[in-house]
């Protein structure tokens, strides 16, 4: 099977934003996307942005991998992945951090497969989120200039 991994655009947004529905389906996290579009041409994307590693350095995130599930296993995932890392060599960062459900053994397996190791069994880190109201609160209680 032929694929191109190439940098998006904003003529991609329609695409993304139907296989971001499409991830919140497999999540089953549907009732939170608030986006909406129809048609294709994508079958795949990553998402992911810069960060720092207060001891490390550069540093990426991603936020998320998805491939349509009829053009899983053709090697789209693995492209998808390499460019990511491709473009945070690129831009002189470390490393490359993400999370993973911890239900989604199928993920799990592949990024163990390509060498990712999970900081959570083997570094004893846990991954802590504000939002919602408790993100309004904790905003609101910052000190007054």
């Amino acid at each position: 099977m032929d694929f191109k991994i190439r940098v998006g655009t904003k003529d991609d947004c329609k695409d993304m934003s139907r296989m971001i529905k499409e991830l919140a389906v497999f999540e089953k996290k549907l009732d939170e996307v608030k986006t909406s579009h129809e048609g294709f041409t994508v079958v795949g994307y990553a998402l992911y942005f810069f960060t720092f590693s207060t001891w490390k350095g550069r540093a990426m995130y991603m936020e998320d991998l998805y491939v349509m599930e009829e053009f899983r296993g053709k090697g789209i995932g693995k492209g998808l992945i390499s460019k990511v890392a491709e473009m945070g060599k690129k831009n002189l960062c470390v490393r490359l951090q993400f999370s993973v459900l911890d239900w989604n053994t199928p993920a799990r397996e592949f990024y163990a497969a390509k060498g990712a190791r999970d900081i959570t069994e083997k570094d004893g880190w846990h991954f802590i989120r504000f939002e919602g109201q408790e993100f309004d609160n904790l905003a609101k209680s910052a000190p007054k200039d």
